[in-house]
């Protein structure tokens, strides 16, 4: 392997050859590239679509009332049933697969204001539950309490949009008050979302505020708009949908059969259905990729043959000087591999490169696409791949050229 005169004839025909071997080398980079673009790309796609998803609780259910379209024990189509707290409980109670759940309820609220500053947000009224399903963290201060939906206190969590335009850079938040419905309201906390893009804006616009607030300054006792609620991860989200729904067309007196009197979002199915996208997208990668990998290999073989047809007279000449076949086996499959491993490389380095620009680029992240990155492990070893299926290509030729007859050989033209 290290012989030296070997290594010099080696060289010597890739530069009496330039052209060819670079288009062969090409082939192999090429495809190693594209399969290190294409698995990069690929997952930063994935990373994109699962930020929308969020970090937190996947096996999770959205739920909330419509109108009736079938009659039911002499009550009309056409009706709406009101969701209530006492749902929740008798949910929380009669359901145990569910982990957690968060009643929620929209508060009319106009303009919010802060001194001279005010804008328009969302005002909701929710328990504590919610962090632990909803996509945010706490970026400073607390979440609702226990105390603070028992004592219908007026205090808020806001997000950290209404912040920035509430309250200047440097002004303490935290203890301050803002102004919703002609009410003061203490904040005691700011919140950021885990979420990307749009979703991650609109969620930080939204001011928080206990449900029993929510419902006294409304007006609306005991009333809910929808919920969420977190199924426990070894329960199938979809059972317990049926569960819930089944539970509150009981209540509600609702046709068991009625497709629209309670209405459902199951995430779990949802995301499920994402991540089987790209189950098919990384199947066809990983095709492609091969493909791409297979045609360079395939092309360095030819060549290869090519070049054992241009030198049967030398080699011939080897044979009756008293060259063994192996030492021509190896000299053709040296140059094969040599060949292989180095336009592989090159090809894994700069397929890394790429990705490491776009994870520059993009920065933290769009809305669809974030972090694109690869495993070494895998771009390790697609190169030992190649390296040992340019040996295999390169070894019929190395065997046509053991095998040649030198008398034959020398009469080659």
């Amino acid at each position: 392997m290290f012989d030296l005169d070997k290594w010099q004839e080696i060289f010597g025909t890739i530069r009496k050859n330039k052209l060819r071997t670079f288009l062969t080398a090409l082939g192999v980079f090429w495809g190693v590239f594209m399969l290190i673009f294409l698995m990069g790309s690929g997952k930063g796609l994935e990373n994109g679509v699962k930020t929308q998803f969020g970090i937190k609780i996947k096996n999770s259910l959205f739920v909330w009332t419509q109108r009736t379209t079938l009659p039911f024990k002499g009550m009309p189509p056409g009706r709406f049933n009101q969701l209530t707290s006492d749902d929740v409980t008798a949910i929380r109670d009669e359901i145990k697969e569910i982990r957690y759940i968060a009643p929620r309820m929209w508060v009319p609220s106009g303009e919010i204001s802060r001194g001279d500053n005010s804008a328009a947000f969302d005002v909701r009224g929710e328990l504590k539950d919610v962090i632990h399903i909803q996509a945010m963290e706490m970026w400073k201060g607390r979440f609702l309490n226990d105390l603070d939906e028992k004592e219908k206190r007026k205090i808020a969590v806001i997000g950290h949009r209404v912040k920035e335009v509430l309250f200047e850079e440097d002004e303490e938040v935290i203890g301050n008050y803002i102004r919703i419905r002609g009410t003061q309201y203490k904040i005691v906390g700011i919140f950021k979302s885990l979420q990307k893009g749009e979703d991650a804006t609109d969620e930080e616009q939204t001011i928080y505020i206990p449900l029993s607030t929510a419902q006294q300054v409304t007006n609306r006792h005991n009333e809910i708009n929808w919920f969420v609620c977190a199924v426990k991860d070894e329960y199938n989200a979809a059972v317990v949908d049926v569960k819930v729904k089944n539970l509150l067309k009981k209540r509600h007196r609702i046709h068991p059969d009625d497709p629209q009197g309670v209405r459902s979002n199951n995430v779990a199915e949802e995301f499920a259905e994402v991540m089987g996208l790209f189950t098919g997208i990384s199947i066809i990668v990983w095709i492609v990729g091969i493909g791409s990998l297979m045609a360079g290999v395939i092309g360095v073989g030819n060549i290869m043959l090519i070049i054992v047809k241009e030198r049967t007279k030398e080699i011939g000449i080897r044979k009756a000087m008293g060259a063994t076949p192996r030492s021509i086996v190896s000299m053709i499959l040296l140059e094969s591999v040599f060949i292989t491993t180095l336009a592989g490389y090159f090809g894994l380095i700069a397929g890394m490169g790429i990705i490491l620009l776009m994870n520059v680029a993009i920065g933290e992240g769009g809305e669809f696409f974030a972090n694109p990155e690869i495993d070494i492990s895998v771009g390790l070893g697609a190169l030992v791949i190649l390296v040992i299926s340019g040996a295999i290509t390169g070894l019929i030729p190395a065997m046509q050229a053991a095998n040649v007859n030198p008398v034959v050989a020398l009469k080659d033209e």
